[in-house]
């Protein structure tokens, strides 16, 4: 049997992200010694992430995001799943990763859908017209995601919420963006959204719908949204899974036998 001699090349995994050398660690360009007492947690995200230190005026409306996310109750999946896991015993990381992997299509997927809906809107102006884009524009493009969705009978992605009327993370998100001047194409576009589908079916952006708008002038990528998401959320699943820990019997259920219907 011929002997495999197949090394791996040291330098075949590369990274932008964190150098490591001996006694530093430099990421995306800045050394980690001077971060630490330079720039708050959110800024180290949004460098990680994106490549560079955000603006005063990003820096505000990121942390923001991340604040909004931070927690929901026990009504999200995610979080009961986190508690049930810790009430069988199991250790914290198990329980946090068993919640992170909970988020999908129905929970937390939304990010990503609007995000992909809004920059494919304004990019489908900016192709045509690279002078910017005009409040007429903007009603346009909602009109016309109003038709290919209500119209049709189709949930937009980061409206309505099932038990919020008016979501009160994202409407003091759009109040602060309206307030503060954070008024890019996607939060504008995001805003004569609302106003047409709230006079129509009174139902208001969410959360997700929000901070896909806020994200998305940002300059993240789609790809980013849940990820965002998650790392706004882990603060709450950590303090969920430690309080069940702390203050519930072991392996509690959800739900009694009297709660279940068999149906074999």
């Amino acid at each position: 049997m011929q002997e495999n001699n197949f090394k791996l090349n040291p330098k075949s995994l590369k990274t932008a992200v964190t150098r490591v050398e001996k006694d530093k660690i430099v990421t995306r360009g800045y050394n980690q010694r001077d971060l630490i007492e330079k720039i708050r947690f959110s800024d180290m995200v949004f460098l990680i992430l994106k490549g560079r230190v955000p603006s005063l005026k990003e820096s505000k409306i990121f942390n923001y995001v991340l604040v909004s996310f931070c927690d929901h109750g026990v009504t999200p999946p995610s979080t009961q799943t986190a508690r049930l896991i810790t009430s069988s015993g199991s250790p914290i990381n198990s329980a946090i990763a068993g919640a992170l992997l909970s988020f999908g299509n129905k929970h937390a997927g939304a990010i990503e859908k609007a995000m992909e809906l809004y920059q494919s809107k304004i990019d489908s102006i900016h192709l045509i017209n690279d002078r910017g884009i005009d409040n007429k524009q903007i009603a346009s493009l909602a009109i016309e995601i109003y038709n290919e969705y209500v119209v049709k009978g189709k949930k937009i992605p980061g409206f309505g919420h099932r038990y919020h009327d008016v979501d009160p993370r994202a409407d003091k998100l759009m109040e602060i963006a309206v307030d503060n001047g954070y008024l890019g194409p996607h939060i504008k576009l995001a805003l004569a959204l609302q106003d047409l589908v709230y006079s129509k079916k009174h139902i208001k952006l969410n959360v997700d719908g929000a901070n896909a708008a806020i994200l998305s002038d940002l300059g993240f990528d789609p790809e980013l949204g849940t990820g965002v998401f998650m790392i706004g959320r882990l603060p709450g699943l950590i303090a969920h899974s430690y309080e069940e820990r702390m203050d519930e019997d072991e392996f509690r259920r959800f739900c009694d036998l009297d709660d279940v219907e068999y149906m074999g």
